[in-house]
């Protein structure tokens, strides 16, 4: 999927006012995902993602961390400076769109290593 595309599914699914805040929202997500998931399996989904959002992938993070919903959630509202109600909802509009763009196999990887609790996220953003 290009850059474009990703952005603006992203932009619809968030109701943001811009593709910017859909690219820093896209960015804070996918930042947050690398901590929980392998290097190796950061780099593969990485590489189905246009640049530079894959860049949020690239980044030296030592071994994954495992945390709950709570603290996923927490960590998208710092990167993006939103409460976590806001972030529950950014999370869903990015998850929801990585279920398009990436093959069906990333994403049971994605299900399989972040929080259990964070799998309804993937079907579409939370209600307000």
């Amino acid at each position: 999927m290009r850059l474009d595309e990703f952005l603006t599914l992203v932009r619809d699914r968030g109701e943001y006012h811009s593709k910017e805040e859909a690219e820093q929202v896209s960015t804070a997500v996918l930042w947050v995902i690398a901590s929980c998931i392998a290097q190796d399996e950061a780099a593969d989904l990485a590489s189905d993602l246009p640049a530079p959002l894959d860049d949020a992938l690239r980044l030296e993070r030592g071994r994954p961390e495992t945390f709950g919903r709570e603290e996923f959630l927490r960590r998208v509202a710092q990167q993006t400076g939103a409460r976590p109600r806001t972030a529950e909802w950014d999370a869903g509009a990015v998850l929801s769109t990585l279920t398009e763009a990436v093959p069906g196999e990333r994403v049971d990887h994605l299900l399989a290593d972040l929080p259990a609790d964070c799998a309804d996220l993937f079907g579409g953003p939370a209600t307000r």
